[in-house]
């Protein structure tokens, strides 16, 4: 499809990718601080999980709605709403001294989250035909260099400020991506004549959508849930120091950042498939030595790995029903992110629920089970993709 183009390219892009940063830092935010929060309300780790509920309960609501109002309306105000949403819940987070109102602002931070994930998605999957992939790649890396960021610094700065210090700082920061989405022009609605219902409503009905929906659900699980528990994992299973556990928490975003960047490039010579299949192997195996592991160093490793295998899953996905979908992107995309937010919902919280009476090492399994559904489902996935383009 083409669009017009009365926008500047590289600034839409580069709002995109500033914008996934904001959403990294979102994502982050809750598990980098999660021993804090503990501490500081004095809650046990079902309440914990059910913080990462309220948050994947946001991301779900945030990305239902996007879809059919970017595809009316367009992207800038939406998204420039949606990021002023995060800076204002990252303010409260630091500020908030009752655990309930911390619940709804996370809430709130998840539902701002929702919708420039998928609103940003959509508009550089609009923008990048021909190079879809490799730009959802280099998106996503944005999102994991915010990831990176907030484990880093609090673990560095623990010890001199308070966690809510921190996050007030954070907080403020954002209001530089704001800038990108209030100055420049970006591109023109898709419908703006009004939206074809009977088109959107029909890409439920589509085997490939629904597929490619369940793999997502799995992958957000585990998106929230690795970088949400790792942390406490090394705390509690390895006896380190909150501050430090924290700190280690930043490998997992540093591996998935560099997997990002690499794969941005290699895209274009290696098929999206063979990336997938790799990323799998990856992930699994750093599940499986973060379960069996005792040792710091192994578990940091396992940790990368599990980084650079979660990295790639969501840009390979969308880029193949950006592919399969040019007109209805941004429907397509929020059907995919709000099945994907379901599982975002409910594995976080299962782990939670079940690392009380059994331990977060036992209850780590359920990531390569997890993964090993994924597998067998990208194989139906794929046979569905090819049949689309027979059809198309």
């Amino acid at each position: 499809m083409e669009m017009i183009r009365m926008y500047n390219r590289k600034i839409v892009l580069w709002a995109a990718y500033l914008s996934l940063f904001v959403v990294g830092i979102s994502m982050a935010v809750l598990g980098s601080a999660l021993p804090s929060i503990i501490a500081k309300f004095g809650i046990g780790k079902q309440d914990a999980g059910s913080l990462f509920l309220m948050l994947s309960f946001g991301l779900l609501i945030g990305s239902m709605i996007f879809g059919p109002i970017v595809d009316r309306y367009g992207y800038k105000l939406l998204i420039a709403l949606a990021i002023s949403l995060i800076l204002l819940c990252l303010l409260a987070m630091a500020l908030t001294p009752i655990f309930t109102l911390l619940q709804l602002v996370v809430f709130l931070l998840g539902f701002g989250a929702g919708v420039i994930n998928g609103g940003s998605s959509a508009m550089v999957a609009d923008i990048s035909e021909g190079e879809r992939g490799a730009k959802l790649s280099l998106l996503g890396a944005f999102f994991s260099l915010g990831g990176f960021g907030v484990p880093f610094l609090l673990g560095i700065l623990l010890r001199r400020f308070s966690y809510e210090s921190i996050l007030f700082g954070v907080g403020l920061s954002v209001s530089i991506p704001l800038l990108f989405f209030i100055i420049p022009v970006f591109p023109q609605p898709k419908h703006a004549r009004g939206f074809p219902l009977k088109q959107g409503v029909g890409l439920l009905k589509k085997p490939v959508i629904l597929l490619v929906g369940f793999i997502a659900f799995f992958e957000s699980g585990l998106e929230i849930s690795v970088p949400g528990w790792s942390s406490t994992f090394i705390l509690e299973e390895l006896s380190v120091p909150a501050d430090k556990a924290v700190f280690y928490l930043s490998f997992y975003w540093l591996g998935m950042l560099g997997s990002r960047f690499l794969f941005s490039r290699l895209l274009k010579k290696i098929s999206p498939a063979k990336t997938f299949r790799f990323c799998l192997g990856s992930a699994i195996s750093g599940s499986i030595l973060m379960i069996f592991a005792n040792d710091l160093f192994l578990t940091i490793f396992g940790l990368i790995l599990l980084g650079i295998g979660l990295a790639m899953i969501f840009p390979i996905l969308l880029g193949y029903i950006g592919d399969l979908y040019p007109d209805l992107s941004g429907t397509a995309f929020s059907i995919i992110f709000s099945i994907a937010l379901v599982g975002g919902m409910i594995i976080p919280y299962v782990i939670g629920l079940l690392s009380g009476p059994f331990g977060l090492r036992h209850t780590f399994v359920i990531i390569p089970v997890s993964l090993t559904v994924m597998s067998i489902i990208f194989v139906f996935a794929r046979m569905a993709m090819k049949k689309a383009l027979t059809v198309q």
